[in-house]
């Protein structure tokens, strides 16, 4: 019996303990927290930033050849028995006993030596200074093109917080409308019941109701997917009910001109910025291929040891100079490295201008797009009015038995359709500015 009720406890406490695991929690969600939320968990923006480490540590890898080279040898041989035969008369005498002393067989059978070499770099023909501004200038360029996908990720980030907003506030309506249908449902009801009212009409309400509540069920299922997506989108946990806030649709910028707008992307854009700085880039690795054309002169400096038993041992041996090195061939093939640079250079300067004009063109789509979205919401005001009245005539219509049931139920659909459309409009409104922002380079800050 005692096992019994231990079994019995314990499957009453299975259902309680995996409600508890698989309870859904739910975040209040401000524009400003998605979009730094979207920037960090980005895959794009962290490739993004790995390019412009690369770019950072290659710029140093070239600068750095203005520093010294300093190379450090030693070597340990084992040797046969080699034939030593020494020219110089080591005892530095001439007698017989002297020479044959000197040309006495030696035996040598290891020998060691060590060396360290610098050469520091005075003249290259301007290849490092050009190679290394270079570089720069596509570090400049990484950073840019971070820059510009960063407002991408923002964009998306507004889209679909946008899209989350929509969604919440479809459930919203949706629920205040089911709310006002369920009550009419039981007005009708008392009405049929003491048969002030027919059967048919009641059905009708019932009805309305039924395809309310489908309605609900698919909005409360698309807000369900979309605030899901969401959260793989911010590195959320799976499951986070976000709660958008709505205040950020409220209040909506002046269009301003065209012209202001192409002004301002022309010169903020991160994009048309990074190809300025690409174009510098070739500019100098053209520079500095012409620098195949001069020598190289170099500082150069080392230390020598040296140890053969019974032979040779050599220390102290210190030296320095100045070396000088030309490849003669790069007078013949210095002349199709540059022609090959030029060409990337023009490359760079035809996209450049084509740039320009899909800027101008971005611009203006987006600009047409926002004032049209501005257009919508004023005409979608006034729907709301109209429906409104419209519901409000039809209703006292109906409590006079002027019109049926039915056109009672479609003013009501009108007024709730009236509802939804306008809450969009805002919120097409304001992703459409952002968009503008966008393609005009000044999404994230000028």
């Amino acid at each position: 019996m005692k096992h019994k009720i231990i079994v019995a406890a314990f499957a009453l406490f299975i259902p309680v303990m995996t409600q508890s695991l698989y309870a859904q929690t739910s975040k209040n969600l401000s524009l400003d927290d998605a979009i730094q939320l979207s920037i960090k968990a980005s895959g794009q923006l962290k490739l993004g930033n790995a390019k412009v480490d690369e770019a950072i540590a290659n710029y140093h890898e070239v600068w750095n050849n203005h520093l010294p080279d300093v190379k450090v040898s030693g070597t340990y041989m084992r040797l046969n028995s080699p034939n030593v035969n020494l020219k110089v008369n080591l005892a530095g005498s001439s007698s017989d006993t002297t020479k044959k002393a000197a040309t006495k067989p030696v035996k040598v059978d290891q020998a060691a030596y060590g060396q360290v070499s610098a050469s520091l770099p005075l003249f290259s023909g301007f290849r490092i200074k050009y190679g290394a501004e270079a570089a720069k200038y596509l570090e400049m360029a990484a950073k840019l093109d971070v820059e510009h996908d960063k407002e991408e990720v923002i964009l998306n980030a507004i889209k679909a917080y946008s899209n989350l907003y929509k969604a919440k506030k479809s459930v919203d309506l949706v629920q205040e409308n089911l709310k006002q249908q369920k009550q009419r449902v039981a007005d009708f009801t008392n009405l049929e019941k003491n048969g002030l009212l027919a059967r048919n009409d009641l059905l009708k309400a019932q009805l309305q109701q039924s395809n309310i509540e489908l309605s609900l069920l698919d909005a409360e299922n698309d807000f369900t997917l979309t605030y899901t997506t969401m959260d793989f989108m911010l590195g959320l946990a799976e499951g986070t009910e976000l709660i958008p806030d709505t205040a950020g649709f409220e209040h909506l910028a002046n269009a301003g001109t065209i012209a202001q707008w192409e002004e301002t992307g022309l010169l903020h854009r991160k994009d048309i910025s990074a190809l300025t700085y690409r174009e510098k880039a070739t500019s100098s690795q053209i520079k500095s291929i012409k620098g195949e054309y001069y020598p190289g002169l170099a500082l150069t400096g080392g230390y020598l040891a040296a140890d053969v038993p019974n032979l040779l041992t050599i220390t102290n041996a210190l030296n320095i100079g100045i070396g000088l090195q030309y490849n003669l061939g790069s007078l013949w093939k210095t002349a199709a490295k540059i022609d090959q640079a030029k060409a990337r250079l023009h490359q760079v300067q035809a996209t450049q201008g084509m740039l320009s004009d899909q800027i101008k063109i971005e611009i203006n789509q987006a600009y047409r797009n926002y004032l049209l979205s501005l257009q919508k919401i004023e005409v979608y005001a006034r729907a709301i009015e109209q429906a409104s009245e419209n519901y409000r005539i039809t209703k006292n219509k109906y409590d006079n038995n002027l019109v049926t049931t039915t056109d009672l139920l479609e003013a009501d659909v009108a007024q709730l359709q009236a509802k939804l459309n306008y809450a969009f409009s805002k919120a097409d409104a304001f992703t459409a500015y952002k968009k503008l922002q966008q393609v005009s380079g000044t999404l994230a800050g000028k």
